[in-house]
């Protein structure tokens, strides 16, 4: 049989299609490979949120296509965002790709691969609103670390600048049993953090249930399982609702911490975005969520939106240096064809655009480092992630940072730590702007 290759392109709600559909091969008798040169078919899980997630997996597509005209690979399968956005159009542009499957079609790809054995060209599209959710998968992620637990698919709210509705279908919530019981199955595997996504995780359980159920689901999640952390991406700040909050507050394997994406601040900016509430309403969500002790929050804002004003930017960026978010990242607009943004008058320059970008980070970056030297003499648990050879020292995180989005912790030992220990660790020093070193203590 063949050797598959993937690559996975893209957010971690994408990096879990990629495991199920891994979880898939595996279990139809295929091999799966690391190494693309040793691969017969590769799967290429692709994204398109913004214009720079299409390029990238473009590039990938050509750069794969190379490995077929000059190697021994025979096949090529696109799935993902791009797959479902562009559909028929990546077969005709790209005459090296075999096979095209849509968001819908995460479960087939088995019959994909078959067809491509069978040196046919393939394509399918099934109603991403109906594709079963979830399914048995092989983990990725360093599994005696963290994996993520996907608990929707979807998202209703349709911000104007966002395709992801038009990409991944309606919001649709996984029952709660449902998710217990793949928490407990990852837990057993030695999976010490669970971090929740979904393109809107605060929404969870309101199609199911009639109610929003986040605090539920966490609730159980901390009592049915034996997860030692808990972590939440993807929160609305609409939909942050008091038993959240109190979850945070009282629920001990819930880590102090939150992905808050704002995208602005100004009321006028928002209602033009789309976003449920204004700018009041985001301050009057962060100043509860700071009443949590040792809360960390994480967030997104969007510079250069159509209209955007300097005085409007510079609001946002005062907003920034005011609030002093443990966690920032920035992205200027990307104007997505059939998205209603895409349209609006007032598109703002390129150039302005970046500029305007370069200006919030380096308010962030200010802050960042204002933080970070708070953290220097401190002892910090930190969840050991592996070995750095190079530097001889290990690395992890902290119940601040998530992984590959924000900063880590490099420390010393004197001692050896396996993947997945929990470590004390006095910080020292800081390092490159968002990271941070250390000491193990207690050796």
């Amino acid at each position: 049989m063949s050797k598959i290759g993937f690559v996975s392109l893209g957010c971690p709600k994408n990096l879990l299609d990629t495991e199920v559909m891994l979880g898939e091969l595996s279990k139809n008798g295929y091999e799966i490979t690391p190494e693309e040169t040793d691969a017969d078919i590769i799967v290429i899980n692709t994204c398109a949120f913004i214009e720079s997630a299409k390029k990238e997996a473009i590039d990938n597509i050509l750069d794969i296509a190379w490995l077929k005209e000059n190697g021994n690979l025979k096949g090529i399968v696109v799935t993902g965002c791009l797959a479902e956005r562009y559909r028929d159009e990546i077969l005709k542009e790209f005459n090296e790709v075999d096979a095209v499957l849509g968001t819908g079609s995460v479960h087939s790809i088995v019959k994909a691969v078959k067809e491509i054995e069978k040196g046919k060209r393939y394509s399918e599209y099934l109603d991403k609103n109906t594709v079963e959710l979830g399914g048995d998968r092989i983990v990725t992620t360093p599994s005696d670390a963290f994996a993520y637990l996907k608990i929707s698919e979807g998202c209703n709210n349709v911000c104007t600048y966002c395709a992801i509705p038009y990409i991944r279908g309606k919001f649709r919530s996984r029952p709660i049993d449902e998710l217990i019981e793949e928490a407990k199955e990852l837990v057993e595997m030695g999976v010490k953090e669970l971090i929740i996504i979904g393109q809107d995780t605060t929404a969870y359980g309101i199609d199911l249930y009639g109610e929003y159920r986040l605090h539920t689901l966490l609730r159980r999640l901390a009592t049915e399982t034996d997860v030692k952390w808990l972590r939440v991406l993807y929160c609305y700040p609409d939909k942050i609702s008091d038993e959240l909050i109190e979850e945070f507050k009282t629920n001990e394997k819930l880590v102090k911490y939150i992905d808050l994406p704002v995208q602005h601040i100004n009321s006028r900016i928002l209602k033009k975005m789309n976003r449920r509430g204004d700018g009041e309403l985001v301050r009057s969500v962060i100043k509860k969520l700071r009443l949590v002790d040792g809360m960390a929050i994480r967030s997104t804002a969007i510079v250069g939106f159509p209209t955007e004003t300097e005085e409007e930017f510079t609001e946002l960026c005062e907003f920034v240096r005011e609030t002093k978010f443990d966690n920032f990242g920035a992205f200027p607009y990307s104007r997505e064809e059939g998205t209603p943004a895409y349209s609006f008058d007032g598109q703002i320059d390129e150039q302005v655009k970046q500029d305007r970008y370069d200006i919030i980070m380096r308010e962030q970056l200010s802050v960042i480092e204002e933080i970070s030297k708070k953290h220097i003499g401190t002892v910090q648990t930190v969840l050991c992630e592996g070995f750095d050879p190079v530097s001889e020292c290990y690395f992890g995180r902290t119940y601040q940072n998530a992984p590959d989005i924000d900063g880590k912790v490099f420390f010393f030992s004197k001692i050896k730590h396996r993947v997945g220990d929990f470590v004390e660790v006095e910080i020292v020093d800081t390092l490159d702007d968002y990271d941070l070193s250390g000491k193990a203590i207690n050796n």
